[in-house]
């Protein structure tokens, strides 16, 4: 199976109010990913509120994981930290606990160069022998990889592959072919933003790391399977259809919104950690009524 390709499904960490994670609502949220047939499944990534959690509390998550996912689905595991040592501790314990690769954003508060960010990168990657996902996510750091960058990744050892935001369908070409151009063969480009995901599927990404397919994985392995199967206007349908609820991750943030769903559709009771506060009562009604529209309840 290849670990990056298709759908990579991310769901949220369910914690409690001190910030222990609920083992029994977290493998709920997976066992519901692995029985769709997910591609892969990514934990600790944003939506599983990685920055939030201590390291005694993520190893707990990857455990908890392991236990449903291992055979069955490969697990990649989001490994973001401040400081590059504790990125690497955060390495070797997801290599220890059971995951299949890594997931690393360039975490920072000082802004990073881009020498930093390789520099960063190489370490993490030497650290294990699990292929490592680039985490190109400048919405929450504030760092953006350019293809030269991207392409020097791509030629080091066990960095394989890279998790970008897409662009609007008109710029969507475009910029996969700019970094298709710069990485190294083999190299596997993947998308974020589930609005404009298909679009980069049609473009040539391979793989679509999503936040709905952490709840709702059927309709998105829709999308992504008439991608594969050259059905591309089939695939620009199901995504139209889906627009509700993109109008709410857009409005909302998709994070403070699958917490929302999470708790409509009653697979957990917890609330996002603070200082994010959970929605107000009338957005999640708008939202239990979208849900209910698309026939996602």
């Amino acid at each position: 199976m290849d670990l990056f390709r298709g759908l990579s499904a991310f769901p949220i960490t369910p914690c409690d109010a001190a910030g222990q994670v609920d083992v029994d609502a977290l493998q709920r949220l997976l066992s519901r990913l692995v029985d769709a047939g997910v591609d892969s499944i990514g934990l600790l990534g944003s939506t599983g509120s990685y920055p939030y959690l201590t390291r005694p509390a993520r190893g707990r998550a990857i455990e908890a994981a392991v236990e449903i996912t291992r055979g069955r689905v490969p697990l990649l595991v989001g490994i973001g930290a401040l400081r590059t040592d504790d990125a690497v501790r955060l390495a070797v314990d997801a290599r220890e606990a059971g995951a299949d690769a890594l997931l690393l954003a360039p975490v920072s508060y000082i802004p990073l160069l881009e020498d930093e960010v390789f520099a960063h990168f190489a370490t993490v990657a030497a650290a294990t022998d699990l292929p490592l996902c680039v985490y190109n996510n400048p919405g929450t750091t504030g760092f953006t990889f350019s293809p030269s960058l991207l392409g020097r990744l791509s030629r080091l050892p066990n960095i394989v592959a890279a998790k970008n935001p897409s662009a609007p369908t008109e710029e969507m070409a475009a910029r996969h072919g700019a970094l298709a151009d710069a990485a190294a063969a083999g190299f596997s480009l993947g998308y974020s933003v589930d609005w404009h995901a298909n679009e980069a599927l049609i473009a040539g990404g391979t793989t679509w790391y999503s936040v709905a397919a952490g709840l709702f994985p059927e309709p998105c392995l829709g999308i992504v399977r008439a991608v594969q199967a050259g059905e591309h206007e089939q695939a620009r349908q199901m995504n139209l259809a889906l627009e509700p609820l993109w109008k709410l991750f857009r409005t909302y943030s998709s994070y403070r919104v699958v917490h929302a769903a999470a708790q409509v559709v009653g697979v957990t009771d917890t609330d996002p950690p603070l200082p994010i506060l959970p929605l107000p009562g009338n957005v999640r009604d708008e939202i239990s009524r979208v849900l209910e529209r698309l026939n996602l309840d």
